[in-house]
Formats: C-alpha cells, structure tokens, sequence
C-alpha cells in the first residue's frame, strides 16, 4: 500500500506538472523529446561554460577484466564510467567527486577505452557492468553468502531473486526497492542503510541509474557498516531481471551496443547517444588540446 501511494503521488506530481500554466506547448513538447538539452550543447559549443570540468587522464581506471580477481575482500566501492557519466560528471561536482574518489573505476563504455588509449597509450579493455556483475556473482556462489540488491521496482527484484536462487543456489539475495524520486528524505536514507547493515552482506549491488547510484553509495559510505565490494550497476538490474533486453554478442563485439540500444528505445536513449556522442568528443578533444582557457 506505500508503494502504491507513492506511485499515486509521483503521478499526481506530473499531473500538476502538466496542469501548470507556467508549462507551455512547446517546453511540453521539448521535455518529452529531450530537446531541452540542446541549448546545453549550443552553450557548450560555443564555449559558454563554467570553468569546472573534469580530466579523463586524472581518473585512475581499471584496465583489464584479469584485474577483478587482484582486488581485496573488503569494503571497495566499484563504480563505472562510459562517455554518458563523463559527460554528466562534467557539470555535477558531487558526481565528479565519487567517479574520482571510488576504490575501483572500470571502463564500461568503448569510447571511454579509445579515449584512454590515445591519452595515456595504455593497453585497456572495457569491463562492462554486466562483467562486473558475472564474475562478482560466480565468486561469491562458490563459497556461498548474502548479496543485497537496493535499487528498481519490486517487480524487477522479484525476477531477480527467482532467476538468482536457479543460477547462484548458493547465494541468499535480499532486496529493497526505494521510493521512485529524484531525492530521498533523510528518513528513507536511513531506512535503506538499516536493511543493508541488518542484512550484512557479502556483496552488495546498487542500481538507481546513473549519477544517482554513484552520488548515493558516496555520500553515504562511512554509514554503511559492512565489509564487500559495493558495486553501481544500474542497467544491470534489468538486463539479469530480462524486463530489458541487452545487445547480441555480434553487437556488443564490435561495440556497437549503444546503437542496439538507441534502436531499442530511441526516445528515452537518442539524447544521451546523439547528443551526448557529441559532446563527449568536444571534452575530450578539449582535454588532449588543453582549450580549457580558449574562452576565458
């Protein structure tokens, strides 16, 4: 019944939202379309920028999927970085900060692994957060313990502890679906760290989407009083669940996953792929340039 009130709040909030006068046709329009993020780009472009920003070659990025196995047992937050997070965490500080200050960054994005190649002349490959997710899993379900899954609809996490309980046996998964908003209350932070510390898991997996998984374990990671890698996945959580379906292995070789998922979802992926394609190039053309001072 909580559930289902905070489901009628959340529609009621964007029934106001679209009953505002101050809500005209066409931001109506631009919102649904996601062109609202085109006066970003243009700003961008143009140079119309605050001097914050963040350095791919300051980041401290896991290089190869051999590297999981030379990571400790204890307490590691693992978080992932593709050119969508770069690019938000190029105008999110807080963001910015818990990419920097994670125990582990891994490359889940082809464009991150080319950029990093022609910075640093490293050899690296991506580890997706799919990858992150098999290996963890397969690790634990032969020593057996608990894994705690925060993050999704109840709906998602039902699918997950069915399909989990088949292919780990040996893992005993616990769940806790937050409220569906873009903040929480200091009241519903505190309830999820409780179910995570009573449950005291062995590995625990946080999927809220990004930058709001990220900027969640960070900020409240001295508070979760538990010893296992922490691990940001979003997506993950509906790929294991199948409610999303992820790109075919031919796709995903020749890193073409981001198309499959643009022609899957066109509407709610086109901005991050069109748009934000661009604007990755412009930051990291930027960055090898050093033009950070070409408009001051």
């Amino acid at each position: 019944m909580q559930k289902l009130g905070q489901y009628r709040n959340d529609a009621r909030t964007q029934q106001a939202t679209a009953n505002d006068y101050r809500a005209t046709c066409i931001g109506n329009v631009m919102r649904k379309t996601s062109l609202d993020e085109l006066p970003h780009l243009i700003n961008v472009l143009r140079g119309d920028i605050s001097n914050f920003c963040v350095q791919l070659k300051n980041f401290s990025i896991l290089q190869h999927s051999s590297n999981l196995s030379a990571l400790p047992d204890k307490k590691l937050l693992i978080n992932t970085i593709n050119a969508h997070s770069y690019n938000i965490a190029q105008k999110d500080e807080l963001f910015a900060e818990a990419l920097t200050k994670c125990d582990v960054l891994i490359p889940d994005g082809a464009s991150i692994v080319k950029a990093v190649k022609w910075f640093k002349g490293a050899s690296i490959e991506r580890i997706a957060g799919w990858d992150l997710f098999v290996y963890e899993m397969e690790k634990l379900n032969k020593k057996g313990g608990t894994c705690f899954f925060l993050g999704s609809s109840e709906k998602v996490l039902k699918l997950i502890r069915e399909k989990a309980s088949k292919d780990y046996p040996n893992i005993k998964v616990v769940t806790y679906s937050p409220p569906y908003k873009n903040e929480f209350t200091e009241k519903e932070n505190a309830a999820m760290i409780h179910a995570i510390n009573a449950a005291n898991p062995d590995l625990l997996w946080i999927g809220m989407t990004a930058p709001k998984q990220e900027k969640w374990a960070y900020k409240h990671l001295q508070q979760l009083d538990i010893n296992c890698h922490i691990g940001t996945i979003g997506a993950v959580f509906d790929f294991y669940a199948g409610t999303v379906k992820r790109a075919p292995l031919w796709w995903q070789g020749y890193n073409l996953e981001w198309l499959f998922r643009l022609i899957k979802e066109p509407r709610r992926m086109w901005k991050r792929y069109i748009i934000g394609n661009v604007l990755f190039v412009y930051y990291v053309f930027k960055e090898e340039f050093n033009l950070y001072n070409l408009y001051n």
